[in-house]
């Protein structure tokens, strides 16, 4: 397997710092600002994703019990409040400074070259059962398992439609799509506003045509040895596209992903391509509302999901591993985060699945159940998302957002599949080469 190149946070980080100019001269001195007590407490920064409005409270529901139970503890919550990517945010914190201390890490590949995080304590890593290595180093305490993502449908559009049977194949999937049409509802609402969303789909074809028989796919593009270009890839982006033109709501580009839940509950759509912790949102939007979900089978019939494990989750900074008093507090809450009482609480609020070796329960719906069997259903093939793999298989950094683009593009402009899928080729390894030099 050929060698992967280094990325280096530093020139990824520089066109943030030029942006910023003259706010950077503030930050020089944060790591003493942060680093310090506050009065008599213990202080620390925490950072996380919000895109997810429901995993967003959860967290911070977590950080306030925390806070109640431990008042010689104070944590500054500094969660990502941007529309750019989590990766872009916390380069651009970097590049002004304020790194967080505590960390919700997922990209830990590129910040551990970077050295800006260190490995995570050894009497923590006994809390998960066989966390994910890179380079033969644990660096996150997994706030959860990956979950699987599927069609999230309105029972009353399918009985509408006169859907009585769920899809055994993916031709059997689209003609469910054509039966919701001829119904006078849109079948698919997609919140195409926020990048991130457009993965949900984009990955689904990806592995049922490329990562379900080479999960080390990236890792042969990196030695360009496998193309985009190549039949499987044009394939999953031909479907990816005929999808998008025939049976998404034709606004999904200025959609934003916390308004999708909205066109399922007043029938403005009849189904959501989503993860489990869309179940929370829905319910609390309106607890009448009757749904169901399922894994979207290939045309063979196979279903293949999102649902191994990789490394990301809670970590420690570099800077704030130099100081021991924060190391300490910081401990404590990464401990307390996971104590069955208060993880169940968190799990509950997103419809997570465990990582602790401590079982760890809580009540489900029939939807959640559904998502669960998926997980331990043998015959069910694992994978991950394009940007989710790591080592060999890690891809450039700045590919997943460009490259999210350049399909909503293709779309768009009903271009050629081939044709972009040759750009993407081109971009891809140009990407390679700058982040080798």
């Amino acid at each position: 397997m050929q060698k992967k190149p280094k990325i280096r946070l530093t020139a990824l980080l520089l066109t943030a710092a030029l942006t910023l100019g003259a706010c950077s001269t503030t930050s020089s001195s944060s790591s003493d600002d942060n680093v310090s007590s506050s009065g008599d407490k213990a202080s620390f920064t925490i950072g996380y994703a919000s895109g997810d409005p429901a995993a967003k409270k959860a967290i911070g529901d977590s950080i306030k019990r925390f806070t109640e139970a431990n008042p010689d503890i104070e944590i500054k919550d500094m969660s990502e409040n941007t529309s750019n990517s989590y990766l872009d945010w916390l380069k651009t914190k970097d590049a002004v400074g304020e790194f967080p201390d505590l960390v919700e890490m997922r990209d830990t590949e590129i910040f551990a070259d970077a050295g800006k995080i260190v490995e995570l304590p050894s009497d923590l890593i006994e809390l998960f059962d066989s966390p994910p290595e890179v380079e033969g180093k644990v660096w996150n305490a997994p706030i959860a398992m990956n979950v699987p993502q599927g069609i999230i449908y309105s029972k009353k559009a399918y009985a509408d439609a006169g859907i009585t049977e769920l899809p055994k194949t993916y031709d059997e999937f689209i003609a469910i799509q054509e039966k919701l049409k001829t119904s006078r509802i849109t079948p698919l609402v997609v919140g195409g506003k926020d990048i991130f969303h457009m993965g949900f789909w984009v990955n689904k074809f990806l592995i049922d045509n490329v990562y379900a028989e080479d999960p080390d796919w990236n890792s042969k593009k990196t030695a360009q040895t496998v193309r985009f270009a190549d039949a499987n890839v044009v394939q999953a982006m031909t479907d990816y596209k005929a999808l998008f033109q025939n049976y998404v709501d034709k606004g999904w580009l200025s959609t934003p992903d916390n308004q999708t839940v909205s066109f399922l509950i007043t029938g403005k759509a009849a189904q959501l391509y989503s993860g489990t912790w869309m179940f929370s949102q829905i319910e609390e939007a309106d607890p009448s509302f009757e749904y169901g979900f399922y894994a979207v089978p290939d045309r063979k019939g196979n279903l293949n999901v999102i649902g191994l494990s990789s490394p990301a989750g809670w970590t420690l900074s570099t800077e704030a591993a130099k100081n021991p008093e924060k190391t300490e507090a910081i401990k404590k809450f990464i401990r307390f985060f996971f104590e069955p009482e208060q993880y169940s609480q968190y799990l509950a609020s997103v419809n997570g699945i465990p990582s602790t070796k401590e079982k760890v329960t809580y009540e489900t719906g029939e939807a959640m159940q559904s998502a669960l069997d998926l997980m331990t259903d043998p015959n069910v093939t694992k994978s991950l998302a394009i940007n989710n793999w790591w080592g060999e298989n890690l891809i450039p950094p700045q590919f997943r957002n460009w490259f999210y683009k350049k399909l909503q593009e293709m779309v768009l402009n009903d271009g050629d599949v081939k044709s972009y899928m040759e750009q993407v080729d081109a971009e891809y390894d140009n990407q390679v080469k700058a982040n080798s030099m």
